[in-house]
């Protein structure tokens, strides 16, 4: 019996393989809290959002027409995003003026020969929604943009041709009230639910 026990003992201390799967149950990390050992689990955001009550046909249709154009370009947001904190980052370490022109020179000619054909493409909806996104991703309106990039002159050049089609490119994203449509359909894109 004795020797029972202590051989029982001995195997209840073999070392602990972290590379092979538990025999049931899950193996997640875990935190002291007071003295007591918890496990810690990541879990992805859950965003709870009401249906839209639609007023009418006309509502319903502008929310779907909302949802496949943020569908279509917040891929193009993100990126565009992504691309602004990488050219910030490298203007930011550029003291020569030239240098600083070719680089954005060159960084806009990759940027034609990779999206020119894709962008062209897009609707003017669409258009109006990547303006939106691309503010809601790097925090800076498409004129900021145009302006650190271009200059001035062209920023107001192509401000003047948005504001003959009815757009601002100095328009702010507004999640809560003015672009609240944009926003639940971005939530949903991000949750995978559509």
């Amino acid at each position: 019996m004795i020797l029972g026990l202590l051989f029982n003992s001995i195997t209840a201390q073999e070392a602990y393989d972290l590379f092979t799967p538990p025999v049931s149950g899950y193996r997640t990390m875990g935190t002291v809290v007071n003295g007591d050992t918890v496990p810690l689990v990541d879990i992805e955001p859950v965003y709870v959002v009401a249906e839209f009550q639609f007023k009418d046909r006309r509502h319903f249709e502008m929310w779907t027409r909302t949802k496949h154009n943020v569908k279509i370009v917040y891929p193009y947001a993100i990126l565009a995003a992504a691309k602004l904190k990488e050219y910030d980052k490298a203007l930011a370490k550029m003291d020569n003026e030239h240098m600083r022109d070719a680089f954005i020179k060159r960084c806009e000619e990759d940027l034609r020969n990779e999206f020119e054909d894709e962008l062209k493409a897009l609707t003017v909806s669409q258009g109006k929604i990547l303006m939106k996104l691309i503010d809601r991703e790097s925090g800076k309106t498409t004129y900021d943009v145009v302006k650190q990039m271009r200059g001035a002159f062209q920023a107001a050049m192509w401000q003047a041709v948005a504001r003959l089609f009815g757009h601002n490119m100095k328009a702010e994203y507004d999640a809560n009230v003015e672009d609240i449509m944009i926003e639940r359909a971005v939530k949903l894109v991000q949750a995978g639910r559509f």
